[in-house]
């Protein structure tokens, strides 16, 4: 199996680069490649290890307790130690108050050394985030210096048996109990809903406090703890990252906190399911670059035929698998360009419209952009790339999740043909970047007027919804070409400039 090696210049070169993080007040090169450089050789040390070990063994549910698999528990304790869980949290918290941008390029890492342990831990800046803008004094004081330590996880408590993507069927109900309250029901496919790396867990559930019939209005977002009235009844066995308990949890009579208002349950969990979808996107990104690692290492290895001249070949050599290699490049860094486009305009704050817009594209495309190469991966290895020992099935089976959680591809897809196109919806803060990205490209400036004629049509539209696919078909297109203009003009910036002016080309065809 290739090691896994962070691509850290790829990720220092978009950021300052491609993205502009310059832009942003408190972004510090220095501090970031060097922040970046101690996280990637934690990365490769300690966490990668031990991605097929917990591949192989799983989380396991014993007594009532999640077991994780040998040496997470010290991985974890390392990483905590290190000071990574609060890497964004506020100094007064005591975490390093280092900007969101560094975060992000700490999760991509994060997710392609290990994928599984990344989703465990993952959801603390989230959470911090909700609890600095929703949460009382006391509830900051209390629980934001225990996430940042890493003494405490947390999770994010919204699914429900036949309540997915439709939160008004939540029936997880919330009663008053004296100054608190009290959470009855049950929740599906909870991350890390236990495990027995971190002293605690901060439970973030969305339940509903209003009447039966009271729809979206009537949810709130609670917080709880393990102890009494909570616990896991069964583990899923899922098709990827098994390392990652996702728990079934029942909550009966589970003592709790409000956060926030009452009735303001969906803007609060939004905070945290925001955080999410740019995560995964990035997660699509890390399966994307660990899946082009893996097959350019074995092409480049792998005696196969004979050149023009007669010399012996390798894989690389031929057209076909230099073609896969190359979608699977332009995959990679043309999601993460996007991915960090985003992130800035999100922390320069000054194009709302922009990150509606975005958010929801990156992480349909970055989560497509990652098993899109996973299974190129695959391909590319031929029969060795369909067995477990060379890892890019493990890669496509931990990527294959991305496409569902944190809201259904589709259900984005819809959102970017009818929201994105309404007034203030984001669709032509998105065609001014694409422009900007473009610089006056004529491939690219016909492209965008193409899409343009399409929003128009889709507007005039009595139902947008059934060209919707066809319609993100489109925008993915058109953001991944406008991307790569991007990356081929500041080529020079990175340490292998002529490559990245090849695969330019090479996308136009």
């Amino acid at each position: 199996m290739t090691d896994f090696a962070a691509p850290l210049d790829d990720i220092l070169f978009s950021l300052r680069h491609v993205a502009g993080a310059g832009r942003v007040p408190d972004w510090d090169d220095e501090t970031a490649e060097e922040v970046l450089g101690h996280f990637a050789s934690f990365a490769e040390g300690v966490l990668a290890p031990l991605n097929a070990v917990g591949d192989r063994q799983g989380a396991r549910l014993e007594n009532g307790r999640v077991r994780m698999p040998d040496g997470f528990a010290q991985a974890y304790r390392q990483l905590a130690d290190g000071g990574w869980q609060g890497l964004t949290a506020p100094e007064e918290f005591g975490g390093m108050g280092l900007s969101p941008l560094i975060a992000a390029g700490v999760s991509e890492i994060f997710t392609g050394a290990n994928h599984a342990l990344e989703m465990v831990c993952g959801l603390v800046p989230g959470a911090i985030a909700t609890l600095l803008r929703f949460g009382t004094e006391a509830q900051q004081a209390e629980w934001i210096p225990k996430l940042a330590s890493g003494e405490v996880l947390s999770t994010m408590c919204l699914t429900e048996p036949g309540a997915g993507s439709d939160l008004s069927r939540i029936r997880c109900k919330a009663v008053p109990d004296g100054d608190g309250w009290r959470l009855d029901g049950q929740k599906i496919f909870i991350s890390g809903g236990d495990q027995d790396m971190s002293d605690g867990i901060l439970h973030l559930v969305l339940a509903r406090s209003g009447p039966p019939d009271s729809g979206l209005k009537g949810l709130s977002l609670f917080l709880t703890r393990p102890g009494p009235g909570v616990s896991v009844t069964r583990i899923e066995e899922k098709l990827g990252i098994h390392a990652s308990p996702t728990c079934q949890m029942e909550f009966d009579g589970a003592p709790a906190e409000l956060i926030g208002e009452e009735g303001g349950g969906l803007q609060a969990m939004f905070t945290q399911m925001n955080h999410a979808r740019i995560d995964v996107a990035l997660q699509g990104v890390a399966h994307a670059s660990r899946a082009w690692q893996i097959a350019s290492a074995y092409a480049a290895d792998r005696g196969q035929g004979r050149r023009a001249d007669g010399s012996p070949a390798v894989l690389s050599d031929h057209a076909d698998v230099r073609r896969m290699l190359d979608e699977q490049r332009h995959l990679a860094m043309g999601m993460r360009a996007l991915c960090h486009i985003a992130a800035v305009a999100l922390e320069t704050g000054d194009a709302p419209d922009l990150v509606e817009f975005l958010t929801p594209l990156c992480k349909v495309l970055g989560s497509e952009a990652g098993i899109r190469a996973a299974d190129l991966g695959i391909q590319i290895l031929g029969g060795y790339g369909y067995l477990e020992e060379y890892g890019i099935a493990q890669v496509w089976r931990d990527a294959r999740i991305t496409a569902i959680y944190e809201g259904a591809n589709g259900i984005h897809e819809r959102s970017l043909a009818t929201r994105g196109l309404r007034p203030g919806g984001g669709a032509d803060a998105f065609a001014a970047l694409m422009a900007e990205l473009g610089q006056g490209d004529p491939h690219l400036d016909a492209r965008l007027a193409d899409w343009q004629a399409l929003c128009d049509d889709l507007r005039a539209a009595d139902d947008a919804t059934p060209r919707a696919h066809a319609f993100a078909k489109a925008t993915k297109r058109l953001a991944l070409d406008a991307a790569w203009c991007r990356i081929a003009a500041v080529a020079d910036a990175h340490p292998e400039p002529e490559e990245i002016r090849r695969l330019a080309r090479s996308l136009r065809g």
